[in-house]
């Protein structure tokens, strides 16, 4: 059968402006209708993360740049002014959470690696409160890799090998222990525990060769429940010295999983059909394989090898009642025979062809009983948006289209058929690359330069017209000598805002695809979109008028409600509350509570240190109520889609940058530059001062004339008696403490850091209540001057989590400490224009320089400086950012230093 190529008949061209050559009772309309309200309603964001470096040590930072835009056009972010980003390390821990501000869709943050962190995969996830409504694979979830520089005695290194008898899996398990420089630990004692997915299934003991290796052998009886883990291992250098290691499992079988996928959705019999495929180890990451289709009389149809990744694409004529079986050649040699899915003997078939620089071809063929059954609908969509709709009907056997890319932006583009009756029967994903919006130009004023020289960088960007561009950009420079790194393997902002953020599941390297960018790759780039699934929604969800639900609203700025109640349960209409911060920013606010009993205090803005008190009193101002604290649940930790870009062996993986690092050290601790804790000779203490957690105290924690700890208050039924017999010189007269010193001026009470009027002390909580320091005599007293005349009583009460702290003082008064805006630190970088700093010094920055806000002017222009290190090597320039239309950038350029 002939196909016949002509253009569809356009009825739609969508745009926010409404539909165009549509009849009211035309179905399509209604079709429209719900695409258009999804976009309205359910707008998506995506969040980008820019960080300075590939890969850390602990004792390093994250310095990262975060970009955030609504995917509905691209555009910079009008939805959330709140972000939150997240360090998890591999137990899915959050070891680190920063709640940023979002302005014009950008933010900026830094973590410090401190000691404590230990080597191993972590993740950087960050998201907006809007995000959680759509799940958690949309997310900016990047794997990081830590290793750990400081006294890292043991380097291990693990690799596996895996045999398979019936059901079961056993793993063979060859971990080598070396020092830095290669050298074996020979003859050494190895103890280890082996848990899979959070169960112990194997634990032993074991010596070290000549080699330092250790063979360690485990079965997994139970492969179809656990699927991943981890081998601890103590290894024990001498009798005082032992180091831990821990390794990743990822897998426990070397099991290759194939899928095929025929385009559009379903092979029919009768219709040629493009099949991709797709395979994929037990660890999650690809193996190339080859093979061949044979059908059901053993007679062959084609051949088909992978191109990248796993992945590639056959084509296959399908015969009514032929069966077609692959059987599929492994690196190894070995065989396997696969079914391919069944041929329908009724459908369609959505083909494209997107290998043109200025069109995508679109074919679709139907069976003979599909034809001169109505008219045909193709509806294509990019970001949420409906970009083009088409009509036609099918009299014989195929109709192909050229439809111009320009009419959509770069990015993912989906097409959906509509049969006759507007159901959903075939959909295809295209990648469409159009010149890039913005054009980036970095340059500096030298081609090389010599150590600690003053670098002019100048940046210009403009549209695609040539036209100057007002942008913000971000610009990390490391010297590459010291921390190379492929940049295929880098996540960007063009891969994730183009690729990632859109498709479900793992990509191998999706910057591979933009890296160096050429028609072999477009090819494979075509193979991953007829392979990935991806959905945002389901058309039959959308049909049937079910949208997601909105638990979480966008966060437009800080705020802290809740409702005030009687002790018996019923709303407090009309009272009184009082928002007074005790600690970190200040702040002193108040408002009504309406029919329901609730408050709320909106358009704040405070830093994690702050810590508030909320007082609430009822209509005729008296104290006996209960304060409520809204809070939202905390965003769970779920296992990363990206799992498989764990690395099993960390430190051998970034041993040359552990090396350097290493170097780096010796020469800060030669020039007593090395900012770590050190060790002094053992000194015995004969009286200790008591312990004070959370203290208040001006003159440092613990230094009062007494000090009462929660453990005595235990008894107490209200603060005034337990002060009355505990607290030496101090007498409690109607609710307020004096001081038998100053019988006169009653004692100045601070509660966590806030002087409080002396009668609240009657209102404070025993139970609620860390350690009590009273301040008696001059030499305490002093520091807080005239406010300290009568004494001082400061109460420190007990924290919470960190994040999320509420103690409630009985009655009316509630403590909170919520999670504020977090401060960046300012990148540090030496002036060597100024006299005073010191060129004899080390300077052996591995990020050379940072930057978060570049700003372009309206000639497009912007210029920075900075000054090399002492160190020569290759330098690698990262710029990265986005234009206030949502215009994507992104540039790397190198130069020498000598």
């Amino acid at each position: 059968m002939k196909s016949r190529y002509f253009l569809f008949c356009c009825v739609l061209i969508c745009s926010a402006y409404g539909f165009s050559f549509i009849r009211d009772d035309d179905p399509l309309k209604n079709l429209l209708s719900k695409l258009e309200k999804f976009k309205d309603e359910y707008p998506q964001e995506k969040v980008h993360i820019h960080t300075d470096k590939p890969y850390y040590s602990v004792g390093d930072s994250i310095w990262f740049k975060a970009y955030i835009v609504n995917a509905e056009q691209n555009e910079l972010s009008n939805l959330s002014k709140i972000l939150y980003v997240e360090l998890i390390n591999e137990k899915d821990s959050i070891k680190a959470s920063l709640r940023l501000p979002v302005i014009a869709g950008l933010a900026w943050g830094d973590f410090t690696l401190t000691d404590s962190l230990t080597e191993g995969n972590y993740r950087l996830r960050a998201y907006t409160n809007w995000m959680r409504n759509f799940g958690e694979e949309y997310y900016f979830d990047k794997v990081i890799k830590i290793g750990s520089s400081f006294a890292n005695k043991v380097i291990g290194n693990v690799s596996y090998s895996f045999t398979k008898v019936g059901t079961k899996e056993n793993v063979s398990a060859v971990i080598v222990y070396s020092d830095i420089d290669g050298e074996p630990f020979a003859n050494k004692e190895v103890s280890y525990n082996i848990e899979l997915d959070s169960r112990n299934v194997a634990k032993g003991k074991g010596l070290t060769d000549a080699q330092g290796r250790l063979a360690i052998n485990f079965v997994n009886s139970q492969p179809f429940i656990l699927k991943s883990g981890k081998i601890s291992t103590t290894l024990k250098l001498d009798e005082k010295t032992v180091v831990s290691k821990v390794f990743p499992v990822k897998a426990t079988s070397a099991d290759v999983d194939v899928q095929f996928f025929p385009e559009g959705g379903q092979m029919v019999s009768g219709l040629r059909s493009k099949i991709a495929f797709k395979a994929v180890g037990a660890d999650g990451r690809s193996t190339e394989i080859s093979g061949r289709i044979v059908d059901k009389d053993n007679k062959p149809v084609t051949e088909f090898k992978s191109e990248h990744a796993g992945m590639g694409f056959f084509s296959l004529l399908p015969e009514q009642g032929n069966t077609y079986t692959a059987i599929v050649k492994f690196t190894d040699g070995s065989e396997k025979q696969l079914q391919l899915p069944s041929a329908s003997a009724s459908g369609y078939v959505l083909a494209v062809g997107n290998n043109h620089a200025d069109n995508i071809l679109v074919r679709i063929s139907a069976s003979p009983d599909l034809l001169e059954k109505g008219p045909l609908t193709l509806v294509a969509q990019s970001n949420g948006v409906v970009k083009f709709a088409a009509r036609n009907s099918i009299n014989k056997g195929a109709i192909s289209a050229y439809i111009p890319k320009k009419r959509f932006p770069t990015g993912i583009l989906q097409l959906t058929l509509f049969s006759p009756s507007y159901e959903p029967v075939a959909e295809r994903l295209v990648f469409i690359k159009n010149d890039e919006t913005l054009k980036l130009n970095i340059s500096t004023d030298k081609t090389s330069y010599a150590r600690r020289q003053k670098v002019n960088m100048t940046v210009n960007v403009v549209d695609t017209a040539g036209k100057p561009v007002v942008g913000n950009f971000s610009v990390a420079v490391t010297n590459e000598s010291k921390i190379p790194f492929n940049d295929e393997a880098e996540t960007t902002i063009l891969s994730n805002l183009l690729l990632s953020s859109d498709l479900k599941g793992y990509i191998e390297n999706p910057n591979y695809y933009f890296t160096e960018a050429n028609d072999e790759k477009n090819g494979q780039l075509d193979n991953l979109l007829l392979t990935q699934g991806w959905r945002r929604f389901t058309w039959k969800s959308l049909m049937a008028n079910s949208f997601p639900n909105l638990a979480f609203k966008p966060e437009q700025g800080l705020s802290i409600s809740g409702r005030v109640k009687t002790f018996g349960g019923k709303p407090v209409v009309g009272g009184k509350v009082t928002l007074l911060a005790s600690r970190g920013s200040m702040m002193l606010l108040d408002t009504v509570t309406d029919a329901e009993g609730r408050f709320a205090f909106d358009n704040l803005s405070f830093t994690d240190s702050t810590r508030v008190v909320i007082q609430a009193r009822n209509a005729k101002d008296k104290k006996n109520v209960d304060i409520e604290i809204d809070r939202v649940p905390p965003q769970l930790v779920t296992r990363s889609k990206n799992y498989p870009d764990i690395e099993v062996n960390i430190n051998s993986t970034l041993l040359s940058y552990l090396k350097s690092r290493n170097q780096d050290i010796a020469e800060l601790k030669k020039h007593g530059m090395f900012r770590r804790n050190i060790m002094l000779e053992e000194v015995k203490i004969v009286e200790r001062r008591p312990e004070v957690r959370n203290s208040s105290n001006l003159n440092g924690a613990g230094h009062a004339d007494q000090v009462i700890k929660a453990d005595r208050l235990q008894n107490c039924t209200s603060l005034e008696q337990c002060l009355q017999g505990l607290a030496a010189g101090v007498i409690i007269q109607g609710g307020i403490a004096y001081s038998t010193r100053s019988m006169n001026t009653p004692m100045q009470l601070i509660v966590d850091g806030m002087p409080m009027e002396p009668d609240l002390l009657s209102m404070i909580n025993p139970s609620d209540v860390e350690s009590i320091e009273v301040l008696r005599t001059i030499g305490n007293t002093a520091i807080y001057g005239m406010r300290g005349g009568g004494g001082v009583l400061i109460i420190n009460t007990k924290r919470g989590d960190p994040n999320y702290s509420i103690r409630t003082y009985v009655p009316g008064i509630t403590t909170y400490s919520p999670q504020g805006y977090y401060i960046a630190r300012q990148f540090y970088m030496p002036n060597y224009d100024k006299p005073e700093t010191s060129k004899e010094l080390p300077d052996l920055r591995n990020t050379v320089f940072w930057t978060p806000n570049i700003l372009t002017d309206s000639t497009g222009k912007a210029s920075f400086q900075f000054f090399t290190t002492g160190e020569g090597g290759t330098y690698k320039v990262v710029t990265e950012g986005l234009d206030g239309k949502g215009g994507i950038a992104r540039q790397v350029v190198r130069f020498v230093v000598k």
